[in-house]
């Protein structure tokens, strides 16, 4: 593995999933594989599992860690050709360059605007260290996508499931505040790579970006998509037709206890309780919110020891 900043950087996912479970029975079984090695971490925006996850991952495989909120940094000019005569101090050609000699593997956090789709969606942020760094990067959430957390549901499934091919609905989900899309499109897309029956129930004018969903089945109708699921991911997004507007904040599709039945109920977390689904569901035996941040110290870990074994060969 070269990068890890779409989920497509995986070459063999069956095989990757395997290995990042055999991992949590020992995760200091290569710890000294990266020994010597340091990971930075870039924090564009605030994190809590994955800061703390990647982390951990890192050192369980003997890697030095590096931490940087870059708001406390030099502020980053992105455009080339630019004046930069106003309140940017360093551009990123320089300082990719320099942070991937400190570095031999960056890993970068950067959310979207949800102003500007177009800009969103080119990853100016993420794809200027993938242009200008000499070291791989790791994508820790960009504007569009969230491969990390996509690959510890994929994990979580695959360990929890008792079926070969089990039932997985994603629930849009009502929220006070306009949300990104990347955690529902990186788990759109690792959806139609695994072995499931897979299908999107949200209000009408809540699809996601439609190259992404092609493949996939969407009901507008939220109970008739509930039926018979084996697991439910509950997420909110904004809209992306009308670009980061919140066009609908109905309690009616909030997750109760009584819609989600037998199904195992997941989320990224943060969740806020009582508006994006009911106490009752998180507090009982079928929400599995914990073995999912559980299962991103591993697929942090797994994408870690793919890339760092790359390094030396």
């Amino acid at each position: 593995m070269k990068k890890y900043t779409t989920i497509s950087d995986i070459s063999n996912l069956s095989e990757t999933i395997m290995q990042a479970i055999s991992l949590k029975n020992n995760p200091f079984l290569y710890s000294e594989l990266g020994k010597h090695k340091t990971l930075v971490m870039l924090f564009f925006n605030a994190s809590l599992r994955t800061r703390l996850s990647t982390e951990k991952a890192a050192r369980n495989l003997g890697m030095e860690v590096m931490i940087l909120n870059v708001n406390d940094a030099w502020q980053l000019e992105f455009e080339d050709g630019t004046v930069m005569n106003t309140n940017t101090s360093e551009h990123i050609k320089e300082a990719a360059q320099v942070i991937s000699q400190y570095a031999d593997v960056i890993a970068v956090r950067a959310f979207p605007t949800l102003k500007d789709k177009k800009k969103d969606e080119s990853e100016y942020v993420l794809n200027s260290f993938v242009k200008y760094a000499s070291v791989p990067v790791i994508n820790m959430e960009s504007a569009m996508s969230h491969p990390l957390q996509a690959l510890a549901d994929a994990i979580t499934i695959s360990e929890l499931s008792t079926k070969r091919k089990p039932k997985v609905v994603l629930s849009w989900a009502p929220h006070p505040k306009a949300l990104p899309q990347a955690v529902p499109n990186s788990f759109v897309e690792m959806m139609q790579l695994l072995e499931v029956d897979f299908c999107i129930t949200h209000p009408k004018d809540y699809e996601l970006n439609p190259e992404i969903t092609k493949h996939s089945q969407i009901n507008y109708n939220q109970e008739e998509a509930l039926k018979d699921a084996d697991f439910v991911y509950v997420k909110n997004w904004s809209s992306y037709k009308e670009y980061g507007q919140i066009l609908s904040q109905d309690n009616n599709w909030r997750m109760t206890k009584a819609k989600l039945g037998n199904a195992k109920f997941m989320h990224c977390l943060p969740v806020r309780r009582n508006v994006v689904v009911e106490d009752a569901v998180l507090d009982s035996d079928k929400s599995i919110v914990m073995q999912q941040a559980n299962n991103r110290t591993y697929a942090a870990q797994v994408v870690l020891m793919q890339l760092v074994e790359d390094l030396n060969k």
